[in-house]
């Protein structure tokens, strides 16, 4: 996490109970984004995520769950990152996280590191870097998250969008290289980048009992690979 902080030009600030994932939603405003429109609990997760306690339940595609659990044996766990939950029992005690604020010269929250570990036996499912990102010629913001690897990253832009109600939805589109999707970066022999398959959605509402809901699925090209579902509630 020092050397992402140290890419961004920023270094780490202190663990705070109050800590959030983008620190101020307004930073997504643009002519598609109104982050004023969003319900004020969903925003209040982002801007705070220390204060929500994360609950969650995993559904895997037959046709990739051994792919998966291949991946997370022999890579994922021992690398600590995108370690997937292969079944409902490995989450049901619920996910841990720590949010730590990457701050620039003068103070001010640039990014944040969001590490996610099962409350059952401590082991990483995410390790994941969050901040806004305007890409080359577009006028709306999107959520850049990287994931740190052995010899580069993965790096996955979210273009978000308010749904009824004031719920959320962030998604990975199909699309050219340089738009809005998820990429893989490797630093060996020079950097070299490639636009990768894979397509996530995540779409938050919150119930009539005050929690966060959110549905996460992540496909290959077309084919559903997995889908999650998260509740998040305040922690007191």
């Amino acid at each position: 996490m020092e050397q992402t902080a140290a890419d961004l030009g920023g270094r780490l600030g202190r663990e705070v109970t109050t800590a959030g994932l983008l620190g101020d939603m307004s930073r997504l405003d643009g002519p598609t984004f109104p982050a004023g429109d969003l319900h004020p609990d969903i925003r209040h997760f982002y801007e705070h995520t220390s204060q929500w306690r994360m609950e969650v339940w995993t559904q895997w595609n037959p046709l990739f769950q051994l792919g998966g659990e291949l991946i997370s044996r022999l890579f994922a766990r021992r690398v600590q990152q995108l370690a997937l939950p292969m079944r409902p029992l490995e989450v049901a005690h619920g996910v841990d996280s720590r949010v730590v604020p990457i701050l620039d010269s003068a103070g001010e929250q640039v990014a944040a590191g969001w590490m996610r570990t099962l409350r059952a036996t401590g082991g990483y499912v995410y390790s994941g870097c969050y901040s806004t990102r305007l890409l080359p010629g577009a006028s709306q913001p999107s959520v850049h998250v990287t994931f740190p690897l052995e010899a580069g990253n993965i790096q996955v832009l979210l273009q978000p969008r308010v749904l009824a109600g004031g719920g959320l939805e962030l998604s990975s589109p199909a699309g050219p290289f340089g738009g809005n999707g998820a990429y893989v970066v490797v630093d060996e022999h020079g950097t070299h980048a490639a636009r990768l398959p894979i397509h996530e959605t995540f779409r938050l509402s919150v119930d009539d009992e005050g929690s966060v809901r959110t549905d996460h699925e992540l496909k290959l090209w077309s084919a559903e690979v997995v889908r999650m579902h998260y509740k998040l509630s305040r922690v007191g």
